[in-house]
């Protein structure tokens, strides 16, 4: 199975995770998804009032320079790690 293909494979398998991941890992699997699928951060920082925004945005922001291949991999490790 290619990388892509594990890659994809894992964004699904989260959405079927038994429990819901903690505030703390779902940032963490939101910043390696939008860095594997994006690369760097493209966007300037949400407004003061946004805070979920904010908090997405650094965890995307935090990965900067990780190449996409390797956040692929980072996700799919963490997936594994949320029992998926």
């Amino acid at each position: 199975m290619s990388l892509d293909e594990q890659f994809n494979k894992a964004a699904e398998d989260v959405k079927k995770l038994a429990s819901k991941p903690s505030d703390d890992d779902l940032l963490e699997l939101y910043g390696l998804f939008k860095q594997a699928t994006v690369g760097d951060v493209n966007t300037d920082r949400p407004g003061l009032l946004d805070l979920k925004g904010k908090a997405k945005w650094d965890a995307w922001s935090g990965r900067k320079g990780l190449a996409q291949d390797k956040a692929k991999e980072q996700y799919i490790a963490k997936v594994k790690s949320l029992g998926a």
